[in-house]
């Protein structure tokens, strides 16, 4: 069995990507991690660096051996701190969703931090496929998409609906397909997604969202209806996002004729069973 010890030295030095720093971290001497990479090597019996005076690079053998190695890390700690506590109130818990869905439950997930002080809330915005992977890499605890995942690694269940709006500048009172190819497109991260459930579905000409010229593009989810605003574009985005825009005089929301709605599932890794504060917080969200 690998050495957990020297496997994390290991690992530590490729992320930080230097002796002296991996040494400080460690809170080692430099040699001592020197030692650890030679007894590892010799353990595995293959190099894993390829060292270039006072700089490396990893062989195929260290590559393969950091990508593995990291996840079992992960997933020791994760045993071990199960093993410590397993409240339903405490503890830390890492959760990633899009914006749209975040929006909304972070604020909700902050309340019940709130009535129960010793649960750590760690919430990160990123697109679908970020948060799929990052569920899959152990990276989060728990993942809010709005796609089913795809990865076999990752297990989810719909949790919910959330509607899909058409959202232009305040003078378009009709938007027609010549009024939105005039006035292009505003992407974002899951932009192609959205604008495929909804506008397939209530515009006969549209085929995807690359016939429309884009005129704009934001990560931010708090600000891609900014050049909305101004008149620059339209945009699909699900309501929550919509809601929490803050100049709601400058835009419109258009209801179109056939009404969708995107599914929110919750995520989590196959292999990796949910503490009991994690059940807490996915209770918590449901019950919103």
């Amino acid at each position: 069995m690998i050495n957990p010890t020297w496997l994390n030295t290991f690992c530590t030095l490729v992320e930080v990507n230097h002796f002296t720093q991996t040494a400080e971290r460690l809170y080692m001497t430099q040699s001592g991690v020197s030692q650890h990479i030679k007894k590892l090597e010799q353990q595995v019996d293959c190099a894993l660096l390829e060292r270039h005076g006072k700089q490396f690079t990893l062989t195929v053998q260290g590559q393969n051996l950091y990508q593995q190695g990291s996840l079992l890390l992960k997933e020791w700690q994760f045993l071990e701190q199960q093993l410590k506590d397993d409240s339903p109130y405490s503890g830390l818990v890492k959760i990633q969703s899009p914006g749209s869905c975040g929006l909304k439950f972070y604020n909700q997930l902050l309340a019940l931090q709130v009535e129960h002080k010793k649960l750590i809330i760690d919430y990160r915005f990123a697109p679908n496929t970020n948060v799929e992977q990052a569920v899959a890499n152990h990276s989060a605890d728990i993942g809010f998409l709005t796609q089913a995942p795809t990865l076999s690694e990752v297990t989810s269940h719909k949790i919910g609906q959330e509607p899909l709006l058409l959202v232009t500048p305040a003078a378009i009172k009709n938007p027609t397909w010549s009024a939105l190819n005039e006035l292009g497109f505003i992407s974002h991260p899951d932009a192609k997604h959205h604008a495929q459930l909804l506008l397939s579905e209530n515009y006969s000409e549209f085929e995807h969202v690359d016939q429309i010229k884009r005129t704009g593009f934001s990560n931010q989810i708090s600000l891609i209806l900014e050049p909305v605003s101004l008149g620059l574009g339209f945009t699909v985005l699900p309501a929550h996002a919509v809601s929490a825009f803050n100049k709601p005089a400058l835009i419109k929301t258009h209801h179109l004729t056939k009404p969708i709605s995107e599914n929110i599932y919750v995520c989590h890794h196959r292999n990796r069973p949910l503490a009991k504060r994690m059940h807490s917080v996915i209770d918590a969200i449901k019950a919103s």
